[in-house]
């Protein structure tokens, strides 16, 4: 049995979470945040606990945090743990409690960033502390990485860092970072566990559209709105084709023998149906796919403008950006195009790994209820950008969930909030992992 996780820890990753949160580090995109406040909390407690940080900077108040704490086997691989500091914009009048207050009630954390993702850094803090107290030590080097940025391009954050740092990131040859080993409950009562071995890649896209500008009482069949307008029809409506990678084969063979299902890989549609709510979890991770989010033209209710302009939030499967490039240009046809606004490389590590044998085996040990599973995320985290380094990423962090408690609707969404219990959990599960690692 391994050395049991500090006490302490339980109640300084609740205070820590709560503490960040406080730190509005709101990244509104363009450059508009600044994540040095979270940057200096970060890094002074993990000075407190004798771990050396480093603070570094591309832009001025878009703070990162990097550290290593040695292991005690110097010929094993080290072991990169990241989370992201900033958090997307939050309107305080549609919450119930406000978004940056970190208002603890009724055994819940609330606020912007207490799933997305001050929660995870707040257990990588409370844990690293906890082994300092005990004097303990992890088998590999751990490298720990607060980034900035992850919520827009991640240009002052990871990709910075992978860029100009590489150094900082020696040895590092796998990475655990946010969205994996948390309940999913089925409404049977199983509780599943999925933890992340793949994104798909980020594709924003820019679309221009072009045509002759004239007054808007005249006929005019060079008219660039509906050029647009008919190209994003064209996207919006179109079915992209089934692309089953490794780790979402996977994830549909576990899921199916965890309920007694024939595994049928010709008919996915019919197994989805038979999986019933599980199936949530593959199904955004089956095609690509590509949503129209933002329309740009004109300036005048009676003037044709020459130029339309429209963003598409597209993603592709591991494997899958030759396809998507392919429907992209013919779908928006000859009179528009399209250009990548931000793009970042789909993941797919190793299911049948000693890491992941590792996060599977420390979820169960502290819930034997549990079923772990793989899956694929259907967006992106800083694992992108940190696998420029060769590092492979999975996602981990680790919360135990009340039934009814809609983890998906966290991310980004009104009243996101964690229960105390899901961050000692998370706690209790990354330190036994990180020390047998």
């Amino acid at each position: 049995m391994a050395e049991q996780v500090d006490e302490r820890a339980l109640d300084e990753v609740v205070t820590y979470t709560s503490d960040l949160i406080r730190i509005d580090t709101t990244n509104r995109g363009g450059g508009d945040c600044r994540e040095r406040p979270a940057a200096e909390y970060a890094a002074a407690r993990l000075a407190d606990a004798g771990i050396e940080p480093v603070l570094l900077e591309r832009t001025k108040g878009r703070a990162n945090v990097v550290a290593r704490i040695e292991g005690t086997d110097p010929s094993a691989d080290a072991l990169l743990l990241h989370g992201h500091l900033d958090v997307v914009p939050a309107e305080a009048a549609d919450w119930r409690v406000h978004p940056f207050s970190g208002e603890i009630r009724d055994g819940v954390v609330w606020g912007r960033g207490a799933v997305d993702m001050k929660n995870m850094d707040a257990m990588i803090l409370a844990v690293v502390r906890g082994w300092a107290r005990q004097g303990a030590r992890p088998r590999r080097d751990i490298v720990i990485a607060f980034t900035a940025d992850e919520e827009a391009s991640a240009e002052d954050g990871s990709g910075f860092l992978a860029d100009e740092h590489p150094e900082l990131f020696e040895g590092c040859t796998e990475g655990v970072s946010e969205s994996g080993a948390f309940t999913f409950h089925d409404g049977s009562g199983r509780q599943i566990y999925p933890i992340a071995a793949g994104e798909r890649g980020t594709a924003w896209l820019k679309l221009t559209a072009r045509g002759r500008a004239g007054h808007g009482s005249k006929v005019n069949r060079d008219n660039a709105v509906t050029r647009l307008a008919g190209a994003i029809a064209r996207i919006g409506a179109h079915q992209w084709p089934l692309r089953l990678t490794p780790t979402v084969r996977a994830a549909l063979t576990e899921l199916a023998a965890l309920y007694g299902i024939e595994t049928d890989l010709t008919d996915v549609d019919a197994l989805l149906e038979k999986l019933g709510p599980v199936a949530a979890l593959v199904e955004p991770t089956l095609r690509n796919s590509a949503n129209p989010t933002m329309l740009d033209a004109g300036y005048k209710i009676n003037v044709i403008p020459g130029e339309a302009v429209a963003h598409v939030d597209g993603r592709y499967m591991p494997g899958g950006e030759e396809e998507f490039r392919a429907t992209l240009d013919r779908l928006t046809g000859p009179d528009v195009d399209w250009e990548f606004h931000h793009r970042e490389v789909a993941l797919e590590s190793p299911v049948a790994s000693p890491t992941f044998a590792g996060m599977r085996a420390a979820v169960e040990e502290f819930a034997p209820e549990g079923h772990v599973v793989p899956f694929c995320m259907s967006g992106g985290t800083d694992a992108k950008q940190f696998s420029r380094l060769g590092i492979t990423g999975y996602g981990f962090t680790p919360l135990k969930l009340p039934d009814g408690y809609d983890y998906a609707a966290m991310f980004h969404g009104v009243d996101e909030r964690v229960p105390v219990e899901a961050l000692h959990f998370g706690v209790r599960v990354l330190d036994r992992f990180l020390r047998t690692a």
